[in-house]
């Protein structure tokens, strides 16, 4: 029997929270698109020239990256874990959303205040100053909160498998590992020597728990290709339990982060490097099968058709960018720009993957129905822009430009220099307009209101 793997959007409160959710995920995404028209600009051969602000170009990044990664992607989790669960703790659902999104406002705000004495720590970037941290810890209460909730009142699988059910088992792994983060954060926090200050201290604190938020990003995904399969017409060659069994493979790795701290002191050089192999060897369990059943249906479909057609498309480039952003990973060789465009690719996959899924969740949320033809096209033109922007990344990284920095401390002293980086400004600045098409067709739809919302007042 063909299974759809969707969940039903509950009423009342729960669809409100979710709905919050997502308004949060969608305004840090506005904010992270106004900071990239400067970062773009500000790495692109001549242009670049005109913009001299090198450490504007790092507070940017810094805001940036934690708004289009952290809080778009825990903020779209935020919105499955909310339809995923029962009405208890309801509360808490609440205080979680205050909290997350009196944080990431105080991020857009806090380098306008002053110098912001930027730091390039991975995955989680920070400004340097007393009032980003606060802004940092707020939003990081906040998400607890939403895991605490995640973790005490999800929804029952059911005793027999269904797709839903499968969906909601996907979900619940996805919340265990976003609790194995939290406690990778604290666990290191309290490690941490004192004397230990600056990018080696950020670098170290957010190590573990920044590669739990990783196999997080990929369980929530791999939900959203399920979902965004079966919404578009697509028949998946897999039953409900063999779903579940390979959510259960991208979970194994993650409980190999408390063996990883027990066994190694967070300062040593084992722990980076373990983590540094569960991330690279790990992170493939569960997509590599889950990913190839799906496009084996992709391919054995017909051609979508009506709504069906801004999912099909949004399904297909995320999981182009995904596999290219993986394969990229393994090419990796020093500290240049070839590790951004990795992460370049495999976040554009996870990003792709919940615009998609934003799309489908509108009308189902109580929205109008979003423009269909302009909504189709916006992800081949986001993924496109994004595919040559990470290909520019990949060409210069073999000519050894290096990572996180702008202007002339980029090296370009050769044509094949500014070929391969004008290329990445160009792929940037489409991906940008693929970013801005998005914002306009869900804001267009979201402003005028949830009649579901309407009536629930």
């Amino acid at each position: 029997m063909h299974e759809e793997y969707i969940l039903a959007v509950p009423p009342g409160r729960r669809r409100q929270l979710a709905i919050g959710w997502l308004w949060l995920g969608i305004i840090a995404l506005l904010g992270a698109g106004l900071f990239s028209v400067l970062l773009v600009l500000s790495r692109t051969p001549y242009v670049q020239d005109i913009i001299p602000w090198i450490d504007f170009f790092r507070t940017a990044l810094v805001v940036h990256v934690d708004l289009s990664v952290l809080v778009w992607f825990l903020a779209f989790g935020g919105v499955l874990w909310s339809l995923n669960s029962t009405p208890r703790f309801i509360f808490l659902g609440w205080a979680a959303l205050v909290f997350a999104g009196l944080g990431a406002a105080l991020m857009v705000v806090v380098p306008f205040l002053g110098p912001g004495n930027p730091l390039m720590s991975n995955y989680i970037p920070v400004l340097q100053t007393p009032l980003f941290m606060v802004a940092l810890s707020s939003f990081g209460f906040g998400v607890m909160l939403l895991v605490l909730r995640g973790m005490t009142a999800n929804a029952p699988v059911g005793l027999y498998m269904e797709g839903a059910g499968a969906l909601r088992f996907g979900l619940n792994t996805a919340v265990v590992s976003a609790a194995m983060a939290v406690f990778a954060f604290v666990w290191s926090y309290l490690a941490i020597p004192d004397s230990m200050t600056g990018k080696a201290y950020f670098e170290l604190l957010f190590w573990g728990g920044g590669h739990m938020l990783q196999f997080t990003y990929t369980l929530i995904m791999l939900v959203a290709w399920l979902w965004l399969a079966s919404a578009s017409g697509v028949r998946l060659p897999l039953s409900p339990r063999v779903v579940s069994i390979l959510f259960l493979f991208g979970l194994v790795a993650v409980f190999m982060a408390p063996l990883i701290y027990y066994a190694n002191p967070v300062i040593s050089g084992e722990h980076i490097l373990f983590f540094t192999w569960l991330m690279a060897y790990g992170g493939s369990l569960a997509p590599v099968p889950l990913g190839l059943a799906v496009l084996y249906g992709l391919l054995r479909s017909a051609p979508a058709s009506g709504s069906q057609r801004p999912l099909r498309s949004a399904l297909w480039t995320s999981m182009i960018l995904f596999g290219i952003g993986g394969c990229i990973g393994f090419l990796i060789q020093g500290s240049n720009v070839t590790i951004p465009a990795h992460y370049h690719g495999s976040i554009v996959g996870v990003t792709l993957a919940f615009m998609g899924m934003t799309y489908d969740l509108l009308p189902r949320l109580g929205y109008a129905l979003p423009n269909i033809r302009l909504a189709a096209v916006q992800p081949c033109v986001y993924g496109g822009g994004q595919l040559l922007h990470v290909l520019g990344l990949v060409w210069s990284g073999g000519y050894g430009v290096q990572r996180k920095v702008a202007g002339a401390e980029q090296g370009l002293d050769g044509i094949e220099k500014i070929a391969a980086m004008g290329l990445m400004g160009f792929g940037g600045l489409i991906a940008i307009i693929g970013g801005l098409i998005f914002l306009v067709i869900v804001l267009s739809v979201m402003i005028k209101g949830s009649q579901a919302g309407k009536e629930a007042v």
